[in-house]
């Protein structure tokens, strides 16, 4: 038996077949890059928004008047919240209205209103389909009190969340008394 050292075996590992994934995946990425470039149609800028229309419930009044012009009057609400003032016809302050921080916090403000030829319902059933197609999210119904209320929910371009509230008050055959409210969160619920 002879025990003279002997170089080791040498193989040579060819580096062609990472080469040719490695140049696949090149390949299929710029394919793929020329079919975006080819087939993008890029963003559009314009929306349509389709806003509710109820049958047989209450019309949202083209012109609302004074109602809601209490809270409208500063500056500080958004301009994707003011969509939130829209009023059923019939409908006209009744007064109290406050903004309970006045300037010093959270914009807050609240109005009373009275709408003629509606039920607590229909009230009720007009700012759930009005908000919803404005964008708005329901998140509550019904006060803790057991009042007819409806709690909406939308982000505003400020930076803060928006909440507007419905509560009815107090409700006759021929009206129905309702407060609305709205004010800044500085979070979501």
């Amino acid at each position: 038996m002879s025990d003279d050292p002997k170089p080791p075996l040498t193989t040579t590992t060819s580096l062609w077949p990472a080469a040719a994934v490695l140049g696949l995946a090149a390949v299929m990425l710029v394919v793929f890059l020329v079919i975006n470039l080819v087939a993008n149609q890029g963003v559009s800028k314009e929306t349509t928004t389709t806003l509710a229309v109820v049958v047989g419930g209450l019309q949202p009044d083209v012109s609302p008047g004074p109602a809601l012009k209490y809270c409208l009057q500063t500056e500080e609400v958004p301009s994707n919240i003011a969509d939130a003032f829209v009023m059923p016809e019939g409908t006209t302050p009744t007064g109290g209205a406050n903004t309970p921080n006045s300037g010093a916090g959270d914009f807050d403000c609240y109005e009373p209103m009275r709408t003629t030829g509606a039920t607590s319902a229909s009230l009720i059933g007009f700012f759930d389909a009005q908000l919803a197609s404005r964008d708005w999210s329901l998140f509550s119904k019904g006060a803790s009190n057991g009042d007819p209320q409806s709690l909406f929910q939308k982000a505003g371009d400020d930076g803060f969340y928006w909440v507007v509230g419905v509560t009815v008050t107090k409700s006759s055959a021929t009206n129905v008394d309702w407060t609305f409210r709205i004010y800044q969160n500085s979070e979501t619920i």
